[in-house]
């Protein structure tokens, strides 16, 4: 997957972008054939925000912004607005008759 920076007047140090690679990894493997993301980090004054942007392979589009103080907080947020957009996604009957076995397997053990 291929991971693009995009800074906006914002000083994003290189353990920010690191931080932001390691969380959009994690939150592409709960996507179906994540493709590319595109991360954009801005500064208004005192406001700072992070925005995420994953790319699917059948064309779906998921984005999360999030505004704070800090990079840091702003990324953390963002990053459980997409995984959340992505614990909702439509999935078919098969993918969701296979969750539910996994499921009701754990649950038993």
């Amino acid at each position: 997957m291929e991971i693009v920076f995009h800074t906006h007047h914002a000083p994003a140090s290189d353990r920010m972008r690191r931080r932001a690679e390691q969380v959009m990894r994690k939150v592409a493997k709960r996507a179906a054939r994540a493709v590319d993301a595109v991360i954009r980090f801005e500064q208004d004054g005192p406001t700072r925000c992070v925005e995420l942007v994953l790319h699917t392979a059948r064309g779906r589009r998921y984005v999360a912004r999030a505004e704070g103080r800090f990079f840091g907080t702003a990324l953390a947020d963002a990053a459980r607005r997409l995984a959340m957009q992505l614990d909702h996604a439509k999935r078919t009957p098969k993918a969701r008759a296979r969750r539910a076995a996994r499921a009701r397997a754990v649950s038993a053990a």
